[in-house]
């Protein structure tokens, strides 16, 4: 029998270090015989070596549990898979003794990262099984791992060019990435190969409805040389507030904290803001923002503290709970929020507009730095774009587009600490002064530092690898080492990723992610959390937090009907 706990948390890896060896406290009773513990990455697998026990017996004893199980059953945040997980179970044969059992279970469960480690020891030992790359690659597009998925949906097709999931699986992710035409020659191929099928075919027609749209949007754009700055033409002092608006009203030009509380409370029980007032907050902080460098160094005076915060990707709420939990933004408790603020939840409009009253209150008490999802592209495909539309107007969806090439690129706290939304770069050598130079005032390119910056992640092997996204690279410890030496710092921060604890601390402890959106897209059941930063030491506190109910809103209620599709 196995049991597949989560170890991360401080808790459970005491009583893991307490256990390792000893007879499983509570299983003594069992007829299942003497445990052993076997730790892997975050998982720990805990083993019965006489295995006489059916699946049955096993799930009437522990069954699955979503929270903290009761004190005589172990460790926190347990899931039981059943007995089908340690290699030397897998060479089993029979249904219940494959790897790919395991796999889909922790699928169902949305430990989407477990269950990619399970298919790769299902394909390690059965390589040439369309299922199991398939399956992988779905699981890493619930991971946004797009790249990662193309390949393993690549694969399966070079293995079985008649599979269906092959196609289906490599154009899904060619969408989240915005390659349309890729995409549709994908699900071309699927509706040749299940010509009856009507899913198929749905699948197929919205395809051919993105690429007509890019087309059309291609044919009628105007060249960047000749675009003017749709700011330029809005004056919001000329629009009228309607007698009966009983929403946060601004007073003249200047924002204040009384009108910032009344917007939210507003945003909280879904009332709107009137369009002048939402006119003026954008215009203001796209003023302030184009005044920034692409690297702005913030100082942090003896005595004071600084909060990171991670991806809030529209989820308001939680936004409004973090505001709770650490106090609101001011000159004393300033907070620096890396990216990705908006798409995904479907209050992204909410959200953006209280970060940016905020910097129009107080300049100096929150910074903004651009995400990947800061973007014509990504905001098109999920949902900020329509959700702009849908509030507001087409107007406001220019705009924010243009106020979002104005974002920084990253931040340095005190001269120590490098903030950036994704991570380092392809190449060694690169300063600050490089960062600091490099034009923003753009659509991200698809190469290139500030790509990089926008897109890269963290890996556990040195060196430098491929991006699982598609975009971007894969860097190791050794790159962040010789990253933060050769610029005399002692930490990088980044953001970009979903951790089930809302941070992990990486690289020999020299780079910390921290993600800031709890229970991701009302699926991923993970934690947020956010860094506190105390001066002069500058000493990493990281705190917690879970994720508190919003209206009755799914996630993606915005994005494009295709991406819904295979949401």
């Amino acid at each position: 029998m196995i049991r597949i706990v989560d170890v991360r948390s401080k808790l459970v890896q005491l009583r893991l270090a307490q256990r390792a060896g000893e007879r499983h406290a509570g299983a003594s009773e069992h007829r299942w015989g003497r445990i052993s513990c076997h730790q892997t990455g975050n998982y720990c697998y805990y083993q019965s070596r006489r295995g006489n026990a059916t699946e049955e017996d096993v799930r009437k004893e522990f069954s699955f549990f979503p929270t903290s199980p009761p004190r005589n059953r172990s460790c926190l945040g347990f899931l039981l898979f059943g007995f089908f997980c340690h290699p030397f179970l897998l060479k089993k044969k029979g249904p219940l003794w494959k790897g790919h059992v395991c796999a889909n279970e922790a699928f169902k469960a949305r430990k989407f990262s477990l269950a990619i480690n399970l298919y790769t020891k299902a394909i390690e030992l059965n390589p040439n099984n369309a299922v199991y790359w398939a399956n992988r690659a779905f699981a890493h597009t619930k991971l946004e791992e797009y790249g990662s998925s193309i390949q393993d949906a690549s694969k399966a097709i070079e293995i079985d060019p008649k599979y269906s999931k092959g196609y289906y699986r490599r154009g899904a992710a060619y969408l989240a990435m915005g390659k349309f035409k890729d995409a549709l020659k994908d699900f071309q191929q699927l509706k040749r190969i299940c010509p009856n099928d009507p899913d198929a075919a749905k699948k197929l027609k919205e395809c051919e409805k993105a690429v007509m749209k890019l087309k059309f949007e291609e044919a009628i754009s105007v060249p960047e040389s000749e675009r003017r700055s749709i700011a330029d033409a809005i004056d919001f002092r000329t629009i009228d507030v309607e007698p009966q608006y009983s929403g946060a009203r601004i007073e003249g030009d200047v924002v204040t904290l009384e009108f910032v509380k009344k917007m939210m409370e507003d945003f909280k029980n879904q009332k709107s803001l009137h369009k002048r007032y939402a006119y003026q907050i954008v215009l203001q902080t796209r003023e302030m923002l184009r005044s920034l460098p692409s690297l702005v160094d913030i100082d942090i005076p003896h005595g004071t503290h600084f909060t990171v915060c991670g991806d809030v990707h529209g989820q308001f709420y939680d936004l409004l709970n973090i505001f709770e939990l650490n106090g609101l933004p001011s000159e004393e408790n300033p907070y620096l929020f890396n990216g990705d603020f908006v798409d995904r939840g479907s209050f992204s409009l909410e959200v953006i507009l209280t970060l940016f009253a905020f910097k129009c209150m107080s300049p100096s008490a929150i910074y903004l730095a651009r995400g990947n999802h800061e973007s014509k592209s990504m905001n098109k495909i999920y949902g900020f774009e329509g959700e702009v539309r849908s509030k507001l107007s087409e107007a406001f969806v220019e705009l924010f587009a243009e106020v979002f090439c104005c974002l920084p690129l990253g931040h340095v706290l005190a001269g120590k600490v490098f903030v950036v939304h994704g991570g380092l770069f392809s190449v060694d050598g690169v300063k600050l002064s490089d960062i600091r130079s490099i034009d923003r005032f753009c659509e991200p390119p698809e190469e290139g530092l500030m790509c990089e910056i926008l897109w890269s992640d963290p890996q556990p092997m040195p060196g430098r690898g491929p991006s699982k996204r598609g975009v971007g690279l894969s860097f190791g410890a050794d790159v962040t080492k010789k990253f933060l030496q050769d610029n005399n710092l002692d930490l990088v921060v980044r953001s970009h990723e979903v951790k089930d604890e809302g941070y992990e601390i990486e690289h020999e402890g020299k780079l910390i992610t921290v993600f800031s959106a709890p229970n991701y897209c009302d699926q991923m059941g993970n934690k947020g959390a956010f860094i506190r930063f105390e001066a002069p030491d500058l000493k990493p506190n990281i705190v917690t937090f879970s994720a508190v109910p919003h209206p009755d809103v799914k996630p993606m209620a915005y994005a494009n009907n295709f991406l819904r599709l295979f949401s």
